[in-house]
């Protein structure tokens, strides 16, 4: 293949002339991990120097809500592994293999366990950031991956971390590159944050708006100094609120009759599992406005709706012929469905689904269904604003790791 002028093929691809090709070893000061104190877990404090564990390691981030902690006495036996600013993070064993994030002031001064590597880098020759960018990239996540055996991630030594082969620019160019997916690693964050603060809003909204204790503006007990209440089987519910059986708001409960198999990647219907996604199948069974639930397996009382024809798996339960608002008991199911399977599997079985989990399940709601409706609306806007959010953010990353590939291999240079 020809190479473009100014650029030179090496054993890490193509990249500019003025580039080199350097092992990690000889652009790092350290490269190292930890080890767990004796006694393991029953030494861990609640303040102290930080302990970073491999789940504290995030695909570019600091996971700190886990974070150990250990004291004074337990770190100064390990000063070969204590943390510094701009230290990077690599997990080398099991199934969060690969992920990195890079020290600061959070866990400066802390010690690392026997999982995360610590990458000390010769920042006169690698920066730091660029480093952690290059880990993360399809070319980094390919070396790794390279050193595993029939493609199962089990672990990393010092030897093969040292050998990772870089593209490396002079430090200005790594320092720009660097900034440039800083800038938009803040925005990923960012938007995280605020879908979470999204959703913790939506979580407090459903539970006022799903008990009653907040009534939508024209529904009785808006403007009330004292709203009047009354207890029943889920609950205090305003006066004019009625619990009924699920069997009672839905006339027809039943499953679907396929296995997983009857599933076609050319059908030209929907056809819902117990999986979050649906498949696809050359025939359907209903052709209806219907709610389906996962009846066993990981995903357990996930709810669907759809409106049109489809089919369903024999462990899907297939809810239609609602005399209540169906939007409204979609919200009602998925807030306390759950925890109603929880409660009635014995410890230790796997969890299920029954007839009876469904067609007895008490429902709480108002008893004007235009009210049920509203509250639909309300929560399912939230939804929607929060699925647009994430399609943002997911977009955002994607744009992220095409820059990766643009920057980190010199086909788009900064300076």
């Amino acid at each position: 293949m020809e190479v473009r002028p100014g650029y030179k093929q090496t054993e890490v691809g193509v990249i500019p002339e003025d580039w080199e090709v350097m092992q990690l070893g000889d652009l790092s000061l350290k490269v190292g991990s930890g080890i767990t104190p004796t006694g393991g877990e029953r030494v861990y404090k609640t303040e102290g120097h930080p302990f970073l564990r491999s789940q504290n390691v995030g695909w570019g981030c600091l996971l700190m809500d886990d974070i150990a902690y250990i004291d004074a006495v337990t770190h100064a036996t390990f000063p070969a592994t204590e943390i510094r600013n701009n230290d990077v993070f690599l997990n080398i064993t099991g199934a969060s293999i690969g992920r990195s994030a890079i020290a600061d002031h959070r866990v400066e001064g802390g010690n690392v366990n026997q999982h995360v590597c610590i990458i000390r880098t010769d920042q006169r020759k690698l920066h730091p950031k660029y480093l952690n960018s290059f880990l993360l990239s399809k070319s980094g996540q390919k070396q790794i991956d390279s050193f595993q055996a029939g493609g199962n991630r089990q672990g990393l030594n010092f030897g093969q971390i040292r050998s990772f082969l870089l593209s490396i620019p002079l430090l200005s160019e790594q320092r720009a590159i660097a900034t440039a997916l800083s800038d938009v690693d803040a925005l990923i964050i960012s938007l995280d944050k605020f879908i979470a603060k999204k959703r913790a809003i939506k979580t407090a909204t459903m539970q006022q708006l799903l008990t009653g204790k907040k009534r939508l503006p024209g529904f009785s007990g808006e403007w009330e100094v004292k709203p009047r209440y009354k207890q029943t089987e889920v609950g205090m519910l305003p006066e004019d609120w009625t619990v009924l059986n699920l069997s009672e708001i839905c006339s027809s409960i039943k499953t679907g009759k396929l296995d997983a198999n009857a599933m076609k990647s050319d059908g030209e219907y929907r056809f819902y599992t117990c999986a979050k996604n649906h498949y696809w199948i050359d025939r359907y069974a209903f052709d209806t406005e219907a709610l389906l639930v996962s009846g066993n397996g990981a995903n357990v009382g996930y709810v669907h709706y759809y409106k049109g024809k489809f089919n369903a798996y024999q462990r899907t339960y297939v809810l239609t012929d609602f005399s209540q608002s169906i939007l409204f008991l979609k919200i009602y199911l998925e807030r306390n469905l759950v925890e109603r399977i929880r409660v009635e599997v014995n410890a230790g079985n796997t969890p299920y689904i029954t007839m009876d989990t469904l067609t007895d399940m008490k429902i709480g709601l108002p008893l004007d269904k235009s009210e049920q409706t509203a509250i639909a609306t309300v929560l399912s806007d939230m939804d929607a604003e929060i699925n647009a959010l994430e399609a943002r953010r997911d977009k955002t990353r994607a744009i992220k790791q095409g820059m990766m590939q643009e920057l980190l291999t010199g086909r788009t240079r900064l300076i």
